[in-house]
């Protein structure tokens, strides 16, 4: 193992540099980064033209000067060498700073929007495979291959127009329309009985309860304006935690393991006392505070399912430990929306949260909570942007491989064995499905980051993406351009080694040889 991992990366230095001497040529043979200067009417230009051909080392070839960046570039990969020069951009700045702060956004954006996709995709793609031909498959079907059809640039205008401009107009009165209540009723009625299994009385009744339950919310929400004031409060969490008991139970062991339900649902009880012990810590609260209490939830879960114990603890640990991490994140998620006033009615927000443009908003003053509201709200119309368009392709893949893997002799065979049908789907078919998505998710990671430019574009996010655009156009700046071409190039080949490991994880019949 350990001599294959050698190697491939051996390989990919190879391939990393070949490629990067490519592109450093190509961006040389792009323009003239003196071209604004030479059109200059400054007085002092020939001097501007000197400082910036020697920042720029213009006086070298260009393929002697890639062997000079190269040299700088790879102390980046030195640990703790705290030396990291790309070199300088067309101002003089260095690149290692405008790519951090780059890099970081658009890191944010991609992996928020790649785990939703592959997380909705591979549900939505496993769920449609398990009822074929059904109203529910050509629906997911048919929405798939619609999101994929979009030009991205389009989807984003309709997300900036419905999603942001419209629903910031929405918050000024949060009170749904009768018309509204009416269609959004009659659509959850159809969502529920596209979902649902059996006759038609049988459907009938879920139609008629979704759409009464959905009225019943809608007015609700209306009538308490909680798009103003949101919460959760004490009696949702136990809710929805006790909810996501059952079904992570149901997912990991099925519920007849009484042990690790009891155990899911004793970290509900944990998960509500957490909700008023924790209140004072949330004053001082970071990202290391957020990882930190994840942290704990696994452990505290662990130990509960350990001690409940059972014929299989480690099912009881399982499902304790993700019911833990839920009820923190409902937790957490109450915290921002009991945050959520203040930073509606921040004098630089001005009532309107939902960002369109920006991946921050400038000078906005506030403490951890306020801050990292701001980061979602830009956040959220690029990563649904990113989200659909990926999602078709996981959908698809997803219930393709599932429909392969369940005419399957062992699927057969494990039926024929008399196993519930959950273990039959999750232990059997569920891990086998999951082998060739292993590599797209390789390959869409690479391309979600170099993808992200147009998205970047439409919503002026400072990511990699816009500092790309912005060092090709009008004058190219080829330091940056090659900076961000050696991050999505490592991301690229790591994800590929990554998909390379996983395979011989998922398939025991596949092993890393040297």
């Amino acid at each position: 193992m350990v001599t294959y991992i050698v190697r491939r990366l051996i390989a990919a230095v190879l391939i990393l540099l070949g490629a990067s001497f490519i592109v450093y040529q190509l961006t040389a043979l792009s323009g003239d980064p003196l071209a604004d200067l030479r059109e200059s009417n400054n007085p002092n230009k020939e001097a501007l033209m000197a400082a910036r051909a020697q920042a720029l080392d213009l006086g070298t070839p260009a393929p002697l000067r890639y062997f000079k960046w190269i040299g700088g570039a790879a102390q980046c990969l030195i640990p703790f060498a705290a030396k990291c020069d790309l070199g300088v951009n067309l101002v003089g700045a260095p690149v290692t700073e405008a790519l951090g702060r780059a890099m970081g956004q658009t890191i944010l954006l991609v992996t928020a929007a790649t785990f939703l996709a592959i997380f909705i995709g591979i549900a939505l793609g496993i769920i449609s495979a398990l009822r074929q031909y059904s109203a529910l498959d050509y629906g997911v079907t048919f929405m798939a291959f619609l999101f994929f059809s979009l030009p991205i640039f389009w989807l984003a205008v309709l997300l900036k127009e419905y999603g942001a401009i419209g629903f910031n107009d929405f918050l000024k009165n949060p009170v749904f329309s009768p018309a509204a209540i009416v269609i959004a009723s009659i659509f959850m009625g159809i969502v529920v009985v596209v979902f649902m299994r059996g006759g038609f009385v049988r459907r009938a009744i879920g139609f008629v309860i979704g759409a009464a339950v959905t009225a019943g919310l809608m007015v609700l929400l209306s009538a308490t304006g909680w798009f103003r004031n949101p919460g959760l409060g004490p009696v949702l969490i136990v809710l929805f935690g006790v909810a996501a008991a059952f079904l992570v139970t149901q997912l990991v062991s099925g519920i007849r393991n009484r042990r690790a339900l009891y155990s899911a649902l004793i970290m509900v009880a944990v998960g509500l006392i957490s909700y008023y012990a924790l209140n004072p810590l949330f004053g001082n609260m970071s990202w290391w505070g957020i990882l930190a209490g994840a942290v704990v939830c696994i452990i505290i879960g662990c130990a509960v399912g350990y001690f409940m114990g059972g014929y299989d603890r480690g099912q009881s640990m399982r499902a304790a430990s993700l019911t833990a991490l839920l009820m923190g994140g409902l937790v957490v998620l109450d915290r921002f929306m009991i945050e959520w006033p203040n930073y509606f009615d921040n004098s630089r927000v001005r009532g309107r949260p939902i960002a369109t443009i920006g991946s921050n908003t400038p000078n906005l003053q506030g403490d951890w909570w306020i801050q990292t509201t701001d980061t979602f709200t830009h956040l959220l119309l690029p990563t649904i942007a990113l989200m659909l368009v990926s999602l078709a392709g996981y959908s698809r893949y997803s219930r393709a491989s599932m429909l392969e893997i369940m005419q399957q002799d062992y699927i057969r065979t494990a039926r024929a064995k008399g196993l519930p049908e959950r273990t039959v789907v999750m232990r059997h078919a569920f891990r086998n499905a999951l082998i060739p998505l292993a590599t797209l998710v390789a390959f869409d990671i690479g391309g979600l980051i170099g993808g992200a430019v147009v998205t970047e574009r439409v919503f002026a996010f400072t990511g990699m993406g816009d500092l790309f655009v912005h060092s090709l156009v009008p004058i190219p700046d080829p330091n940056p351009v090659m900076g961000t071409f050696l991050v999505i190039g490592i991301v690229a080949l790591i994800f590929n080694l990554i998909a390379d490991l996983v395979y011989s994880v998922l398939d025991p019949r596949v092993r890393v040889k040297a």
